[in-house]
């Protein structure tokens, strides 16, 4: 193992503890937020800025929904993240639904529906020919069961990165620019928290090696045709198929075209800045997929092109947790294409673990005893 710069010693007894939060995407501007607001002194630092387009955070948009299988966390956390987006910036959030289409079981959502209710989500059951007239622009051929998720809907990504890191500095936070690496440390500081993304891995690979695997996901948007309401909301939901793979999308909002994403884990990458090109064989294979389920844009022309990092774990849950040698080193990470619309509760709940010894649920630890059997998506997670 690689000699530690950092020291394995008890936190200093400042008033206000020195914390430094490297990387300003979701997941570290959030915590830097928190810590911020409880009275933490705190220094923000990422190498190319909140939110920038080669990070987890990068992109235009994101999915926000509360269906989490039997995973009960994650739908207390989704619901505290609610919260603190629409306190933050109401516009940050556009309300569109979810449509959930099964072609095969539908157990991931019949087991979901419970939690939600008690937390206060609603759902609702349509029949195939009831989600056939209400949404006739969907080819609903080989789907065997529709639910619709209500308050599911979208985030700006990249805009509400910068939306933190502004709410941050306002609050009395220091933000800079600066490239760091695992040899990074100041005097000054307390804390080290690392929320770097997909450069978890290669800043920490003695310790997070096995932990963090970025994937690169190539997402697509297509114009849809000129004049038609029948692509965006609130005509148009954000929809999940559910087939031998895991398609989704978002609906065409502000200009922004119509996504379209496949949610199996893309080409593994050791530096997310590698291989950006379009991969015209995805892009058919998505056409093929436009033409099934809705018909209407087969030939829609694309728009443009993202380039997503997933940081997946091995078993698909966050990975929030201290340096296992060193206690003033924190690991805020394993997003795996799922975190995005968490990160206001995971900053809370990473906050108040770093400042007041909070507990941290099991599943988000380094623990050897966590399923490493296989990567899970972000839509189906079986704990």
């Amino acid at each position: 193992m690689a000699a530690l710069p950092f020291a394995a010693r008890p936190l200093l007894s400042a008033t206000k503890p020195r914390v430094a939060v490297i990387g300003a995407g979701a997941f570290g501007g959030w915590t830097a937020l928190h810590l911020r607001n409880l009275g933490a002194e705190v220094v923000l630092i990422d190498s190319a800025g909140p939110g920038n387009a080669v990070s987890s955070s990068g992109g235009t948009t994101r999915v926000i929904r509360a269906i989490y299988g039997p995973d009960r966390i994650y739908v207390e956390m989704v619901k505290r993240a609610y919260e603190l987006w629409l306190q933050l910036d109401p516009s940050l959030y556009v309300e569109t639904g979810a449509l959930w289409m099964h072609r095969g079981d539908d157990a991931y959502v019949r087991s979901a529906v419970p939690i939600l209710k008690e937390f206060g989500f609603v759902v609702d059951k349509f029949t195939i020919p009831e989600a056939r007239r209400r949404y006739p622009q969907i080819d609903f051929n080989g789907v065997k069961s529709v639910w619709l998720e209500r308050k599911a809907g979208a985030l700006y990504a990249s805009r509400a990165c910068g939306v933190v890191r502004d709410a941050f500095v306002r609050a009395g936070g220091k933000y800079r620019t600066q490239r760091v690496d695992s040899n990074f440390r100041q005097k000054d500081i307390d804390v080290y928290v690392f929320a770097c993304g997909p450069w978890l891995a290669k800043l920490f690979p003695d310790i997070l090696g096995t932990w963090v695997r970025p994937t690169q996901q190539e997402v697509h948007y297509f114009e849809v045709p000129k004049g038609s309401k029948r692509f965006s909301p609130p005509e148009m939901p954000i929809w999940i198929d559910f087939g031998e793979r895991i398609i989704y999308g978002i609906p065409a909002i502000d200009r922004h075209g119509f996504k379209v994403a496949d949610d199996t884990r893309g080409i593994r990458v050791d530096a997310p800045r590698e291989k950006r090109t379009l991969n015209r064989e995805d892009l058919e294979t998505t056409r093929r997929f436009l033409a099934e389920r809705f018909p209407e844009l087969a030939k829609a022309p694309l728009a443009s092109t993202e380039f997503c990092n997933y940081e997946n774990s091995p078993d698909g849950n966050l990975i929030i947790d201290r340096h296992p040698h060193a206690n003033n080193v924190w690991f805020i990470g394993g997003g795996s294409g799922h975190g995005f619309k968490l990160s206001p509760a995971v900053g809370e709940m990473a906050a108040q673990a770093i400042l007041s010894g909070k507990d941290v649920p099991k599943a988000f630890r380094l623990d050897l005893a966590r399923d490493t059997s296989r990567a899970k998506t972000q839509f189906e997670r079986k704990n």
